[in-house]
């Protein structure tokens, strides 16, 4: 019989994907563990493998699909010895997807040829080919995608073509339309006497705004706030940085890797921070996983630092790095920007003092590092300058109350100020 392929639930929120490529064609013998299309989700790019064996028969969702539903049947694998005429057996309703052009009959009515593709129009009616993500970055950065030469099947434009036009200074002519937009960015629109352009949301920056909504909305924000001073942490970070080791597998140590190595530990001394509220029960996580917030041109995702507690600063700094930059590729596994148990959010690069976090469902709690600078202090009554870093916990009260916040907050401190304990 007929074996649906079915749009896969990539993660637990995932309700919708984009077919962003086909890597079978209609007619191709399919094996099990083959490869068969590239998704993206709201968070990440994945691939989806087949789990039978048989013949690629029918593609129904055309390539570039964007808002397929989770368990949508997207296409068709036929067994051995079947009639193709099996394939129309399966019904699906493909009328409320978004195409990547209006222009594009429905799936199942597409030649297999240009089910393998998708287009982007251009404004001077040119058809180019290219995939969903390089006609976003091109529609970002203003690049006229005619002008782009593809090395993907067929000549299809994809990243790395629009990565090395931009590089190479290419400029756009005519700038491209935005996915799923009708006008070109530059062309501006007026409303109430001011000028304004539109971006279409992308899936992931809708997910972050309904989740970050519900977050303000339902849970019971509290904060505290306490500062550290790190003077005796920024002579240690250079003194380890000094002795990293040349080539393959050197790091060096940030202050946001001190703050995970000391976040993990302090967890690891006042435990019942580690926990979610349920409706039924408190949820006390075993496991200390650190969620470390990176931005991203999509929005704010959070990559895990697994079993914290047991890296030491340099694995810490090597994970960190490898994590943000595939978190900014759309790299990331499900496995490794979900279930974390508490968050750390560091804008101290950007020179801001000091902020309050929201906190990201179902954690309990979220630590938002501040710059150091330098402030006087008094010691014995005598005043001096000393570095400081402002860090405030945003703590959710159903699950955490202020005392113990503040006694996290007493161990993260002392953990910091005397940077040698970390290690020991």
């Amino acid at each position: 019989m007929a074996i649906p392929v079915l749009m896969p639930a990539l993660s637990p929120t995932m309700t919708e994907g984009t077919i962003a490529k086909w890597f079978k064609a209609e007619g191709d013998v399919v094996a099990s563990g083959d490869l068969l299309a590239e998704i993206e989700t709201d968070k990440a790019t994945m691939e989806l493998e087949a789990v039978e064996e048989g013949i690629f028969a029918k593609i129904i969702v055309a390539e570039g699909s964007e808002g397929v539903p989770v368990n949508q049947p997207i296409a068709i694998i036929l067994g051995e010895g079947e009639d193709t005429s099996a394939a129309d057996m399966v019904i699906v309703d493909t009328q409320s997807l978004t195409t990547p052009d209006t222009d594009v009959a429905p799936a199942d009515k597409v030649e297999p040829r240009q089910t393998a593709e998708t287009f982007a129009p251009q404004a001077n009616g040119k058809r180019v080919f290219a995939s969903p993500l390089a006609r976003r970055l091109a529609g970002e950065a203003g690049l006229d995608l005619s002008t782009v030469t593809g090395s993907g099947p067929r000549g299809r434009i994809i990243k790395k073509d629009v990565d090395a036009s931009l590089a190479g200074g290419a400029q756009s002519s005519v700038p491209a339309l935005l996915p799923s937009d009708s006008q070109s960015p530059s062309q501006a629109t007026v409303l109430n006497g001011k000028e304004y352009t539109e971006t279409p949301h992308s899936n992931m920056r809708k997910v972050i705004a309904r989740r970050l909504t519900e977050s303000s909305r339902d849970i019971p924000h509290f904060f505290l706030t306490i500062d550290c001073e790190i003077d005796g942490l920024l002579s240690m970070r250079r003194d380890l940085n000094d002795r990293a080791p040349d080539g393959e597998g050197t790091y060096k140590i940030s202050v946001n890797d001190f703050v995970v190595r000391a976040t993990a530990l302090a967890i690891k001394k006042v435990p019942m921070v580690n926990v979610s509220w349920t409706d039924a029960a408190m949820r006390q996580f075993k496991n200390i996983d650190i969620s470390v917030a990176v931005a991203t041109d999509e929005g704010l995702i959070t990559p895990i630092i697994r079993n914290s507690d047991q890296k030491g600063l340099a694995e810490i700094s090597i994970e960190i790095k490898s994590l943000a930059a595939r978190a900014r590729d759309g790299k990331l596994a499900p496995d490794e920007y979900q279930g974390g148990g508490f968050t750390i959010s560091n804008l101290g690069m950007y020179e801001v003092k000091e902020f309050c976090a929201i906190i990201n469902p179902p954690q309990s709690c979220i630590l938002a590092i501040g710059a150091g600078e330098q402030r006087p202090i008094v010691n014995d009554n005598a005043v001096s300058l000393a570095t400081v870093m402002s860090c405030t916990l945003s703590v959710d009260h159903r699950a955490v109350d202020g005392a113990l916040g503040a006694k996290f907050l007493q161990a993260f401190k002392a953990l910091i100020e005397d940077p040698l304990t970390m290690i020991l």
